[in-house]
């Protein structure tokens, strides 16, 4: 298998473009959707905080993909607000964002914020916030305006069901990802290590404006295994015929990605343990994904993995996970690592999950991993990656 991933000429026109945008209807649809919000909360202004690259409702409302630190102000039947920081940052943000006025922060994004929502004409009591607001923030917008409505929760609601022109970027993001297994596939070799790994990763999407989300590795001998699950930062541990290799990526086409799980061995096949690891986590895997319709609940999905203890297995790391627009709901354990208790979750058409087995042994020596991204539909899973399923033998 090469590194050429297939894109379709959809996806192909996209990537071309100098910088792509969504459309005028999803734009509105958006912006439709946060203020009968709003006015459920009976909130007059919004103050949407984005930072670190991770900007949450900025980008989803302005496509401004937060760099260091944004404030967004909306308030019906006026123009956006946007307050960048830095103010080197200013140009880009002019030349992106969708209808809003873009300015530089000043010396205090807040500051500037809470000057514009007193031009607005903001009263106690009526002011929402959106995002990791720092404390600072909130007393300072306080002590203005009143107790805040936080509105933080109610975004990632609104994130759960995507519109088709959403899951044309996501699909996007996961090819960018399949881009990544590919690589590994094709370059993993005895004498690297993990960073160089990471390297491969990266250097598979990068040509194609793709940037990190995440990619998270765990090696080990498969005769003497100590580490169960990926981990965040990589090792210079060098890698052996006899490793195994699992791993986790996420590549973004700007906010927009899936994400892809597979296992790895070096020189070998697996050897009798893993594999059976790995046979349980491919049929959790399946068992779980045929439940994604809608109507069905999250207890189901956790029942589904039952196959797991079955098999005197158990799970280290999330068993499903809502994504796209944030870590959403559900997120679930499995029946022997549970996060409690399972939510009240009905599944939608157009929900996006993470159906992630990743099935370790008791002692937490030995795990595997294995999944990706999932849409629910009528007719079932609709898988947005194409990185072909199972162990993959390297090196």
């Amino acid at each position: 298998m090469s590194a050429s991933v297939d894109f379709s000429d959809e996806q192909l026109a996209l990537l071309a473009q100098e910088y792509p945008r969504f459309s005028d209807d999803e734009m509105r649809r958006r912006r439709l959707a946060v203020e009968e919000a709003m006015a459920a909360h009976e909130v007059d202004h919004l103050l949407v905080h984005g930072i670190g690259g991770r900007g949450g409702a900025v980008g989803w409302l302005a496509q401004w993909v937060v760099t260091n630190e944004a404030h967004l102000v909306v308030s019906p039947g006026e123009q956006d607000a946007l307050f960048v920081q830095y103010f080197n940052h200013v140009p880009l943000a002019r030349h992106l964002a969708r209808d809003a006025q873009v300015e530089w922060g000043g010396a205090s994004t807040v500051n500037s914020s809470i000057e514009e929502l007193r031009r607005r004409g903001a009263t106690a009591r009526r002011v929402g916030v959106m995002g990791p607001l720092p404390l600072s923030y909130a007393r300072a917008l306080e002590k203005e305006f009143g107790l805040l409505v936080d509105l933080s929760a109610l975004y990632g609601a609104l994130r759960l069901e995507k519109s088709p022109e959403e899951l044309r970027w996501f699909e996007l993001g996961a090819r960018l990802g399949d881009r990544a297994i590919a690589a590994l596939r094709d370059q993993i070799a005895p004498g690297l290590n993990e960073r160089d790994l990471g390297a491969i990763v990266e250097a598979s999407y990068l040509p194609y404006g793709g940037v990190n989300a995440l990619h998270y590795f765990a090696v080990n001998p498969m005769s003497d295994p100590t580490y169960c699950v990926p981990r965040q930062h990589p090792s210079t541990r060098v890698l052996r015929v006899g490793d195994v290799i699992t791993t986790e990526i996420t590549a973004n086409f700007f906010e927009y990605g899936g994400q892809v799980l597979r296992t790895f061995v070096v020189g070998e096949d697996l050897d009798e343990s893993y594999r059976r690891l790995h046979d349980v986590a491919d049929a959790a895997f399946d068992a779980i994904a045929a439940r994604l319709v809608p109507g069905a609940h999250a207890r189901e999905l956790v029942e589904a993995s039952g196959v797991i203890e079955d098999n005197g297995f158990t799970t280290y790391d999330d068993l499903v996970h809502g994504y796209g627009g944030g870590y959403l709901a559900p997120v679930l354990g499995s029946r022997s690592r549970p996060n409690e208790p399972i939510p009240n979750f009905v599944l939608r058409e157009n929900m996006m999950l993470v159906v992630q087995p990743n099935v370790v042994t008791p002692d937490h020596r030995r795990g595997v991993q294995t999944g990706e991204c999932l849409v629910v539909t009528a007719q079932g899973p609709r898988r947005l990656h194409t990185a072909p399923r199972g162990v993959h033998r390297v090196g």
